[in-house]
């Protein structure tokens, strides 16, 4: 087993990630920037080492320096957790050159499923249904030609990258040229590659995920599914395991699926294959190659800790479980707490002046907030993930309620209400919302 590993990440899932390690007996190196002096994260780990300034570019995004601490220190792996570096398959090879082992699949594994393009190639040789789409495209003239052929409405994506950015409706051909070039631009900002292709936008659907597990030997578990269709701008605000309203024998089609997606390109660790869900029908849409945000909820049901599994497998070890031993008939629900206010929801800053925490059974919150921390402008805007679990959903729901009730954050305006309001929600509450919940409660 690993002995040493550094967290090439921040906030809330550098301290989940030293957590898994403490409990494996594996100790921990952590990297912060200017701004993070005071972070959990820097205190939690055996070790911490500031590698630049406040702008992720010059910190936790800068490989070089992070490569030549992980040798300084003679970690055996380098974790990624998620966002920064977790999908970037050139510092999973310069990881690899180095002999440093990286905590995910392969660099050339997370290449392939990486260009959504060519991903969906694979899937479609594996024999996973996906949507109508185009290969990269040079100009918006080929955009409307390929939107012309398919029918809108369209939508444009960076084929690199994700995270809701670089992603555009498109209803009409007059539209294309301004939604083209806004792509192109936001794809080169944000992952480097201005690559842009094409796909039929399917309206009102479900975003159904199915989490897996797999090991060198070539198996793979299916760990459960989550619905993560309550979502705002392409930013998830809630997910839930299992998925609502999802037939068994739909189910059961989507994890064989993964099931031969993963497989086909080799795939290893833990990963997240999303599809959309249409009737009684299902699309891929893209293999996240990293732990996603949303693990905790399904970690909730299935009853195993996904990251302690996730550097197990990265390391060798064979899953000794199916997916007859997780299934617990359980039901989670997971809300993010995020640092916005007004009808824009626009990100927030400002120290935490008091922050009670929910408790009680099935109760969790995992986050890097503590009383009195500064809540800066430079990161992403989520502050924590308040995750419940009970025996059925309407249960998960009441619990949901009563654990956001009692939450109190005084110092960082946050979305504490929005969620509220989801759980009261008739459409919410039926199981059957799909991705327009949000523009029609809002």
């Amino acid at each position: 087993m690993f002995t040493k590993i550094l967290i090439a990440n921040r906030g809330e899932v550098a301290v989940r990630v030293i957590r898994a390690c403490k409990e494996m007996g594996i100790e921990t190196v952590a990297v912060y920037s200017e701004a993070d002096a005071d972070a959990l994260h820097v205190v939690m780990a055996d070790e911490s080492y500031c590698i630049g300034g406040p702008l992720a570019k010059d910190s936790y995004l800068n490989m070089d320096s992070l490569v030549t601490l992980a040798k300084r220190t003679g970690v055996s792996a380098i974790h990624p957790g998620y966002g920064m570096l977790a999908e970037n398959a050139d510092f999973a090879q310069m990881c690899e050159e180095n002999e440093i082992a990286f905590i995910g699949p392969s660099a050339e594994v997370m290449r392939k499923m990486g260009q959504k393009e060519t991903a969906r190639e694979i899937a479609i040789a594996a024999g996973v249904p996906v949507t109508p789409g185009s290969g990269t495209l040079a100009n918006a003239g080929e955009a409307v030609e390929a939107a012309d052929r398919i029918g809108y409405p369209v939508i444009l994506k960076a084929r690199s990258g994700g995270g809701g950015r670089g992603i555009r409706v498109v209803r009409e051909a007059a539209e294309m040229e301004s939604a083209f070039d806004t792509v192109r631009k936001e794809a080169m900002s944000s992952f480097g590659d201005d690559g842009v292709f094409l796909e039929q936008y399917l309206e009102e659907v479900k975003h159904i995920e199915v989490q897996i597990l797999a090991d060198r030997d070539g198996r793979v578990v299916i760990l459960g599914d989550r619905d993560c269709s309550v979502q705002r701008r392409n930013q998830k605000l809630i997910e839930e395991c299992p998925a609502p309203a999802l037939s068994a024998k739909l189910r059961e089609q989507m994890y064989a699926a993964a099931v031969r997606l993963a497989k086909a390109v080799g795939y290893t660790t833990v990963g997240t294959v999303e599809f959309l869900v249409k009737g009684d029908s299902f699309y891929f849409m893209e293999m996240n190659t990293r732990l996603q945000v949303e693990h905790s909820v399904t970690e909730m049901v299935c009853g195993i800790d996904i990251v302690e599994w996730q550097i197990r497998t990265a390391d060798g070890v064979a899953i000794p479980f199916g997916e007859k031993e997780l299934a617990s008939g359980r039901h989670a629900i997971e809300c993010r707490i995020c640092a916005e206010s007004g009808k824009d929801c626009l990100p927030q800053a400002g120290r935490v002046e008091m922050l009670h925490i929910p408790g009680g059974v099935d109760v969790r919150f995992d986050s890097a907030l503590y009383q009195n921390c500064t809540v800066t402008p430079f990161y992403d805007s989520m502050l924590g993930k308040l995750v419940v679990c009970a025996d059925t959903r309407d249960g998960a729901i009441r619990k949901m309620k009563c654990a956001l009730s009692e939450f109190v954050l005084v110092g960082v305006a946050n979305n504490r209400e929005l969620h509220m309001k989801f759980m009261e929600n008739g459409e919410f509450r039926g199981g059957s919302y799909d991705t327009g919940l949000c523009r029609r409660i809002l």
